[in-house]
C-alpha cells in the first residue's frame, strides 16, 4: 500500500516538474529569438541561455544557437526530455533591446528575479519599440551627411548628401512595412542615392557625386554582419560565420548593383562621356 502511494506521489510530481521545465526552457528560448531579431552575437545568445536555464535549477540540457535558428532541449531526471526549435530570420540591429535583455538575463542569473516576474519584464522588453519615423530619417541624414565629410567632400557636398540620406531612411521604413526583400530595398536606395548625387550634377553644382554616392550608401552598408562573420569565423562557429558572411556579401553585391547600372545608365544617355 506503502509502495503504491509513493508511486502514485511521483507520478503525480511529475507532470509539475514537466510545466516548469517546460516554461523555463521557453522563457530561455524567447529571450534568446528576441536577443537574435534584435542583431545579438551567437556566442553571446548561446551563452545567455545556458546561464538562464543553469540560474532556474536546471542540470540536464543543451543548446545550439546558429544566424537564424535555436536548438534547445532539456532532459531531467524527474521530469520527461524536452526539445524546442525556432527558427529567426535576420533582422536589423536593435541596441536598446539587447541592452534590456542582457539586465534581464543579469538579474535571472543572480536570483533577483521570479520566474513570472521576468515573463513579464521579457514582454515589456519585446515592447520596446524604435524611435519615431522623422528621428530616424533626420539621424540618417545627418550621419550620411557626417560620413560625406569624413570621406572628402565639401560642406556643400555633405548639405546635398543630407536630404538623399533622410529620404533613404523613410524608403528603409516603407520596405520594411510591405516585407519588401532586402536585396531589393539595397538596389533602389543605392540606385537612388546615385541619381540625385548625378541630378544636382546636371544642376552644375559645384559637387563631388563620388563622395554624395559614398557618404549616403553607408546606412546601407553590411558592416556588422561582415564583422559578425569574422568573430563567428574565429570562434569555430563556422556555420553562423558563412551565413553571416554571405548575407555581406550579397548586400554589397546589391549595392554595387544599384550604383553602377545607374552610372552606366547616365554615360549612355550624355552619349558615352564618363563622369567627371
Amino acid at each position: 500500500m506503502s509502495h503504491q502511494k509513493k508511486a502514485s506521489d511521483a507520478h503525480a510530481s511529475s507532470p509539475c516538474s514537466d510545466c516548469r521545465s517546460k516554461e523555463i526552457l521557453t522563457l530561455a528560448v524567447e529571450i534568446g529569438d528576441a536577443l537574435l531579431r534584435s542583431g545579438g552575437e551567437i556566442y553571446r545568445v548561446e551563452d545567455t541561455l545556458f546561464h538562464i536555464l543553469d540560474a532556474y535549477g536546471l542540470a540536464h540540457f543543451d543548446v545550439y544557437v546558429l544566424s537564424n535558428g535555436i536548438f534547445a532541449s532539456v532532459d531531467e531526471p524527474d521530469a520527461c526530455s524536452l526539445s524546442m526549435i525556432r527558427h529567426v530570420p535576420l533582422g536589423d540591429v536593435h541596441l536598446g533591446k539587447i541592452a534590456a535583455l542582457n539586465q534581464l538575463s543579469r538579474e535571472i542569473c543572480a536570483h533577483a528575479i521570479s520566474l513570472d516576474a521576468a515573463w513579464a519584464r521579457l514582454r515589456d522588453c519585446q515592447a520596446l519599440s524604435l524611435p519615431d519615423a522623422w528621428m530616424q530619417g533626420l539621424s540618417c541624414g545627418i550621419g550620411c551627411a557626417c560620413f560625406c565629410s569624413i570621406f572628402g567632400g565639401s560642406v556643400l557636398d555633405a548639405f546635398c548628401t543630407l536630404v538623399p540620406g533622410i529620404f533613404l531612411q523613410y524608403m528603409r521604413l516603407s520596405h520594411q512595412a510591405k516585407n519588401v526583400s532586402k536585396f531589393m530595398t539595397n538596389i533602389v536606395g543605392s540606385a537612388f542615392l546615385t541619381a540625385a548625387s548625378l541630378l544636382l550634377l546636371h544642376l552644375n553644382l559645384p559637387i563631388h557625386p563620388d563622395k554624395i554616392v559614398i557618404g549616403g550608401i553607408v546606412p546601407l552598408l553590411p558592416g556588422i554582419a561582415l564583422t559578425t562573420s569574422i568573430r563567428n569565423l574565429f570562434n569555430g562557429d563556422y556555420l553562423s560565420g558563412a551565413i553571416h558572411l554571405l548575407d555581406a556579401l550579397l548586400t554589397a553585391m546589391c549595392i554595387a548593383v544599384g550604383v553602377g547600372f545607374v552610372i552606366i545608365f547616365y554615360q549612355h544617355i550624355k552619349g558615352g562621356a564618363f563622369l567627371p
